[in-house]
């Protein structure tokens, strides 16, 4: 399988190799002075690497729920298990800058959604048909659980689906009005007010599509010039960890070393980002300050250029603590604890420790974040009603929510 960015081979899988495929990297994109690796676990400094290695990093591009990855290979013709052949039909368009088995373009090639009742028929059968996989020219594949769509907006908010290769400029998540109530508005919400905190967030905007409402989250791995649109390259931790999907919750089921958030940290300095590490840590307090419970290592993500690594913009976030049946655990611990109203100042002391923080900056840092957060609740909330989909009863919910939590954080720091 030949692996492309742009116009650029980048490498080739050989599936043939024994014991197993083997990546190698194209001699001339290795000598390209812009080029970059497909991984922090698959330097340039290599020209090849063995499948334990590839293995985790393809996988962590496709997505994860069983029901979906099933649907995909029925559709396509494949086994659900062999990530190879997936990709080969579903990998033009993935997360980052690379196009798997036919070179990607960044031309605006799309097949577009002419009115508000065609969208709403592409999200009802959504479910059934995951990326829209088997239609003619679409090739696309996201990580993660969510149902979810990769779109291309026109300069007048038309929304198209690209094909033949072309780069999608957003993602479109469709609401989930059985156990996620108002999950448009909460995320809408959440990355509104990390933006109004000046912590970097995805940009996004809310819609509407007959009895559907959606989220529209403009890809930060895209970069408009004039008429084309650039892919910029990133992996998310698992990846840069070399771990598979299975290991991004700290206390999941996978018997290797255990996710944390010191390991994201010491990565983060491994591969040269150490100047971002007070930026990660806002973004962990962030989501504890939240309630977002689901900020797990595939919820983290590194852009990888020529010029080396940084972070890349907070998204995938949601205040969980607004519905029943959602865990009050976190994704990952913060000293030793789970639960985010559990947390209290010798916990953050800790974590802070461990990450080779200090300590009494770190927590605060928390303090100065919880109670910026209570302070912007109120105008993030109409900035979010204002928006196309409009306000949903979610949002006051939502609100009372991360107020407790600040004020609980807030009383508990000296503690």
């Amino acid at each position: 399988m030949d692996i492309f960015f742009e116009k650029y081979l980048v490498g080739r899988i050989d599936p043939t190799a024994e014991p197993a495929p083997v990546f190698h990297y194209a001699p001339e994109w290795r000598a390209l002075p812009g080029a970059f690796p497909v991984s922090t676990t698959l330097p340039l400094s290599a020209p090849a690497h063995g499948w334990d290695a590839v293995a985790p990093w393809l996988l962590n591009l496709l997505p994860e729920d069983a029901d979906a990855l099933r649907l995909m290979a029925r559709v396509l013709d494949v086994a659900p298990g062999d990530v190879l052949a997936l990709l080969d039909r579903v990998g033009r368009d993935t997360s980052g800058a690379l196009s798997f088995a036919q070179r990607g373009t960044t031309a605006d090639t799309v097949l577009p959604i002419d009115s508000e009742a065609d969208l709403e028929r592409v999200l009802n059968e959504l479910p059934a048909k995951p990326f829209l996989a088997g239609e003619e020219g679409v090739s696309m594949s996201l990580a993660g659980v969510q149902s979810k769509l990769a779109v291309r907006l026109d300069e007048r908010g038309g929304i198209g689906i690209p094909v033949d290769g072309a780069p999608s400029s957003h993602i479109l998540k469709p609401d989930s009005p059985g156990r996620l109530w108002g999950s448009v508005q909460n995320e809408a919400f959440c990355l509104a007010l990390a933006r109004r905190l000046g912590l970097p967030a995805a940009r996004a905007t809310t819609g509407r599509a007959g009895a559907r409402n959606y989220l529209l989250v403009e890809r930060y791995d895209r970069l408009p010039q004039g008429p084309l649109l650039r892919r910029l390259h990133q992996e998310d931790f698992c990846q840069a960890l070399g771990l598979p999907p299975g290991a991004k919750y700290q206390h999941s089921q996978y018997r290797g070393e255990k996710a944390s958030f010191a390991r994201m940290l010491d990565r983060l300095r491994q591969v040269g980002g150490g100047a971002e590490v007070m930026r990660l840590w806002d973004m962990l307090a962030f989501n504890v300050l939240c309630c977002n419970t689901d900020a797990h290592l595939k919820n983290h993500s590194l852009m990888l250029s020529a010029e080396g690594v940084r972070l890349a913009p907070l998204y995938d976030v949601m205040c969980g603590a607004v519905w029943p049946g959602i865990t009050r655990n976190l994704a990952l611990d913060v000293g030793g604890k789970r639960v985010g109203d559990y947390i209290e100042g010798r916990h953050w002391l800790r974590e802070a420790e461990a990450c080779g923080l200090a300590p009494r900056r770190a927590r605060a840092r928390v303090a100065e974040l919880a109670g910026a957060m209570q302070a912007a609740l109120e105008p993030c909330a109409e900035v979010v009603a204002a928006m196309p989909a409009g306000p949903h009863p979610i949002l006051d919910e939502v609100c009372t929510a991360i107020d407790a939590r600040c004020g609980t954080v807030l009383r508990t720091l000296d503690g």
